[in-house]
């Protein structure tokens, strides 16, 4: 009679232990993987020269990314170089992030060049796509050119000095970087991987992050973090209508093309005055141009021989040169666009812009000038003067003097010898003086 409750129970206990392994297997396979987890990461690229619009970009991703809770921050990196000063501040906004900061030298074809250069020796992880370069990070001057003398080594030894701290924290080749300042040394990206410049050769973001959890990330906490690349989250950072506005303006050729224009228009006002449109757009590229040339390494005899340029066709109106002028303006024009922008990563503006622009607006300068001419050479159609050689209808005469109708209005007239003149014939005008027209005698009619 004992049995039958021992037979009940066993259904009741094994269906206990199936439910405890179903839910213990649950757990096991909801708990997270040891040592990987969802990262997030706030992307932002600077693909441009170096400039205070560029280091306020990375302030400000770099406040956004942790006001938001982002692990990192990607800096995607091409640029030619730029000012020292402004390097320095973004350096320094790298250092004090408490967010790990990776910079990648990508796509293929970018570079890290001068100012880059330490950007990339500051970056917590160091990354290039292939094809990329990196270094010829020596100081130059503003007209591009080289630094002579003690002013020399001390800025070598001060950018030095603060190269060698910072690949020595992110142990990395402190001999090359020394190189690409005394030496100008650049590599690829294969030589970089090789010589311990940078950490890794990534083909392409999901590579990039593979290789970045593969070998652990301090975040910051102070915990390295391995992860796969499906663990990371990336959000791009916008750049907002100001920023975008900003470096469409300080890009070089931009600049250089407001500065033509700007010249063009203050000509156009010159010449033909009143026509307000030239000079109101001519004032408004000027100043933005002179705005963006206070910002990029601008070369001050390139802009002086602009502007001398400029003199040179204003001077084609007013001295009978026989077009030495006007070429003397090409020639202006033609070496101050080569030596415009110099230094600071930038080695001038590409031959391809500048010889389309300057002969434009050459011939539009020179056709602008011609007009000018033609229009002053050209006899009067309007106004006292253009009455000369016209012919008038006398209404009374009498001796020298008398009264002339001509174009609806009644002139007072004198001749320089006695006329017999009856009212109705013609006399034709030779000049004015003050309100008395001065005429002789209209030979094609018979006089009275």
């Amino acid at each position: 009679m004992c049995w039958q409750p021992l037979v009940a129970a066993r259904p009741s206990r094994a269906f206990s232990l199936f439910l405890g392994l179903v839910l213990a297997t649950s757990v096991a396979l909801a708990a997270p993987v040891p040592g990987h987890q969802s990262l997030s990461a706030l992307e932002v690229s600077i693909a441009t020269a170096i400039s205070p619009i560029q280091a306020d970009l990375l302030d400000a991703a770099l406040d956004r990314a942790r006001r938001d809770g982002n692990d990192m921050v990607l800096l995607v990196l091409d640029t030619p170089g730029g000012s020292i000063d402004v390097m320095r501040r973004m350096v320094k906004a790298m250092l004090a992030s408490p967010l790990p900061i990776v910079v990648w030298v990508a796509p293929s074809g970018a570079r890290a060049a001068s100012a880059g250069v330490f950007l990339v020796a500051a970056a917590t992880v160091a990354a290039m796509a292939p094809q990329t370069t990196i270094g010829s990070a020596s100081p130059v001057g503003p007209g591009g050119g080289d630094i002579k003398g003690t002013m020399n080594a001390k800025i070598q030894n001060d950018l030095q000095s603060l190269l060698r701290g910072l690949v020595t924290r992110n142990d990395r080749n402190v001999g090359w970087y020394m190189r690409s300042i005394t030496k100008a040394a650049n590599l690829d990206a294969l030589e970089a991987a090789q010589s311990r410049v940078i950490d890794f050769v990534a083909m392409d973001r999901t590579d990039l992050f593979a290789q970045l959890g593969k070998r652990g990330l301090t975040m910051a906490s102070g915990v390295t973090t391995h992860f796969t690349a499906a663990d990371v989250l990336v959000q791009t950072y916008a750049t907002g209508l100001r920023h975008g506005i900003l470096s469409w303006l300080l890009d070089p050729q931009i600049a250089y093309i407001l500065l033509l224009l700007g010249l063009a228009g203050l000509y156009f006002e010159l010449t033909t005055p009143g026509a307000i449109l030239p000079g109101v757009i001519g004032s408004l590229s000027l100043l933005l141009a002179l705005y963006a040339l206070s910002v990029l390494p601008t070369n001050t005899a390139g802009l002086l021989l602009l502007l001398l340029g400029a003199v040179f066709f204003v001077l084609e109106l007013f001295i009978t040169s026989f077009g030495l002028l006007g070429l003397a303006g090409l020639a202006s024009f033609l070496l101050g666009s080569m030596l415009l922008f110099r230094g600071d990563g930038l080695g001038g503006l590409p031959l391809g812009l500048v010889l389309p622009t300057v002969l434009g607006l050459a011939g539009l300068l020179g056709f602008m000038g011609y007009l000018v001419a033609k229009a002053q050479l050209r006899r009067p159609v309007s106004g006292v003067a253009a009455l000369a050689g016209q012919t008038a209808t006398v209404r009374h005469w009498q001796g020298t003097s008398g009264k002339v109708f001509i174009n609806g209005e009644l002139w007072q007239a004198r001749s320089a010898t006695p006329l017999t003149l009856a009212p109705g014939q013609t006399v034709v005008v030779t000049g004015r003086d003050d309100m008395t027209l001065e005429v002789e005698g209209d030979s094609a009619l018979p006089a009275a």
